[in-house]
């Protein structure tokens, strides 16, 4: 069966940005119940258990059953991974080839944050906000509910969780401020890691 998979740093490391009550709550109760159903849907359909998560997505479609309930709880899954990998206390700027492509793409740094924060905010209901890459192509996305972006070929880069569990405790229905402030601890070191690789 799949697992959770271990947090980069402690629960307490993110404050105050993210409080470790809001994150014990993220990953232990809301994340876990996706990988519980995940994993009870996929034992009910014979599954072996033989691909990565990522992979899996891919071979959905092959399940006579279930399908949707799969690719949901799978989502809910990928998502909170890639979003919890996605920050870091320290917070990193983009650096070498990624900055210039952020540069050539938004005109810099700054302009791209303003960009990711505008995008995050025209996000209807639930779901997430990812800065993505395809086609040599960066791009801003939303994806609702529980929709992922390796459903679409997409290279994910970094996520923000932009469901009200993510962060009403802390912010409310204070959007910006949770958007400005997980601005500021985005782990860009490995983002620059990821895009050095594709």
């Amino acid at each position: 069966m799949y697992s959770l998979k271990e947090l980069p740093y402690e629960y307490d490391a993110l404050e105050p940005y993210i409080d470790t009550h809001t994150l014990g709550l993220h990953r232990n109760k809301h994340q876990k119940k996706y990988l519980d159903n995940l994993n009870k849907l996929l034992i009910k359909n014979n599954y072996s258990f033989s691909h990565p998560l990522e992979k899996l997505v891919r071979y959905v479609k092959d399940f006579s059953k279930d399908r949707e309930d799969i690719l949901f709880n799978l989502g809910g899954v990928i998502n909170h991974n890639i979003y919890f990998s996605s920050m870091n206390p320290k917070g990193e700027k983009p650096t070498g080839v990624l900055l210039q492509k952020i540069k050539d793409k938004y005109g810099s740094y700054e302009k791209f944050k303003m960009a990711f924060k505008e995008k995050a905010l025209s996000l209807k209901g639930s779901g997430y906000t990812y800065f993505v890459y395809k086609n040599n192509e960066l791009e801003l996305i939303n994806l609702q509910n529980q929709d992922n972006p390796y459903n679409y070929d997409y290279i994910p880069i970094i996520c923000i969780d932009m469901w009200e569990h993510a962060y009403y405790i802390n912010y409310e229905n204070y959007k910006e401020i949770y958007i400005d402030n997980f601005l500021e601890i985005v782990d860009f070191q490995k983002a620059n890691k990821i895009f050095n690789v594709v």
